[in-house]
């Protein structure tokens, strides 16, 4: 099981498991729901092999999942140190995405659903028909016989809830919805979960949400929409990034929106791109072309230079995308889909 070319399965990584005691666990730089769900899960199930541990991460978790029981349990670094004898690496394509130094000094698993997945692993198992990284898991506990406690569910449901944006995009199937029966019988409560992954912002949110649409462009006759979010508008509405989740989502609720793109930025930070779609539109290869990544209907990227040909530069990547998906826009977008404009 040294091969770096191979996928291998849920079983090959259940038994490197088990030939292994001390672990390192981390996911990618900017963790998101996901990341923190299957990371943390994952550290409480190798816990209750009896398993050395240590979660590790190059940023620190987002405000929402801070209060969740076993995130205090990761460490923040940019290198891994000290003693172990096996990494799980999970949500990354490569293992730089980890944004980690250290981690080519061991034995490597890694996990992963995302398309473009370099096998950098000594174990590889891939699977992008998974909604979530947080499915792989699930199965990997399965294949442990893990017993499913009430703060492994709740985790795993995070995960799976956050990265598929409330079951709206990514490729969910029967075995999305058969994991999530599996994990609310074991004690995750949906109903309190969606309560807290989306309605516990801050309202400086809707302080940014009601400038950030005022202020939408409309490209490729309203089916593409170009969103921003700059350090002023942060300030002004006392917002950070962690407040921003899921903006980019909102111009696809309408009918004629094929695909968002947001560009965030923050003080000392890259300009942050992300991108949404629907259907057919495929972002990802966008992100691809500016050095990022992601799925098919959700991927990101960012910008070292803020300047105003590489944004445009992105934009009619954006358009491209919707073309080659759907063909050329034809004729007036429709009136009632037009952007409301206040009058003088």
């Amino acid at each position: 099981m040294t091969s770096k070319v191979t996928n291998h399965t849920v079983h090959d990584v259940c038994d490197a498991i088990r030939a292994h005691h001390h672990f390192v666990v981390v996911s990618h730089a900017r963790p998101d729901g996901d990341a923190v769900g299957s990371q943390v899960a994952m550290g409480l199930a190798l816990k209750a092999l009896d398993k050395h541990v240590r979660l590790i991460s190059a940023d620190p978790v987002p405000d929402i999942y801070r209060e969740l029981s076993g995130v205090d349990d990761i460490e923040v670094t940019s290198a891994v140190t000290g003693s172990w004898d096996a990494a799980i690496v999970m949500e990354c394509t490569e293992l730089s995405r980890a944004g980690l130094t250290g981690l080519n000094n061991g034995f490597v698993m890694n996990i992963d659903h995302h398309p473009g997945n370099t096998f950098f692993g000594d174990v590889n198992y891939f699977d992008e028909s998974a909604a979530a990284c947080g499915e792989l898991v699930f199965s990997v506990l399965q294949g442990l016989q893990v017993p499913l406690t009430v703060d492994i569910a709740t985790h795993l449901y995070i995960a799976i809830l956050t990265d598929t944006g409330s079951f709206h995009h990514g490729p969910i199937s029967t075995r999305t919805f058969e994991i999530c029966g599996r994990l609310t019988r074991a004690g995750a409560d949906p109903r309190a979960l969606a309560n807290k992954m989306f309605d516990q912002y801050k309202v400086g949110r809707l302080q940014v949400i009601a400038t950030m649409l005022s202020e939408m462009q409309m490209e490729d006759r309203d089916r593409v929409a170009v969103l921003t979010i700059d350090e002023s508008l942060l300030t002004q509405s006392n917002a950070t990034l962690d407040d921003l989740d899921g903006l980019v989502n909102l111009p696809l609720t309408t009918r004629t929106v094929q695909a968002a793109i947001l560009f965030k930025s923050a003080p000392g930070q890259p300009l942050r791109v992300s991108l949404r779609s629907k259907g057919d539109v495929n972002v990802r290869v966008v992100a691809a072309v500016f050095g990022g990544g992601g799925h098919v209907n959700a991927s990101g990227f960012t910008l070292e230079s803020t300047a105003e040909d590489k944004r445009q530069a992105a934009i009619q990547q954006v358009v491209a995308a919707v073309n080659t998906a759907l063909g050329p826009a034809v004729g007036e977008a429709p009136s009632d889909e037009k952007p409301l404009v206040r009058p003088e």
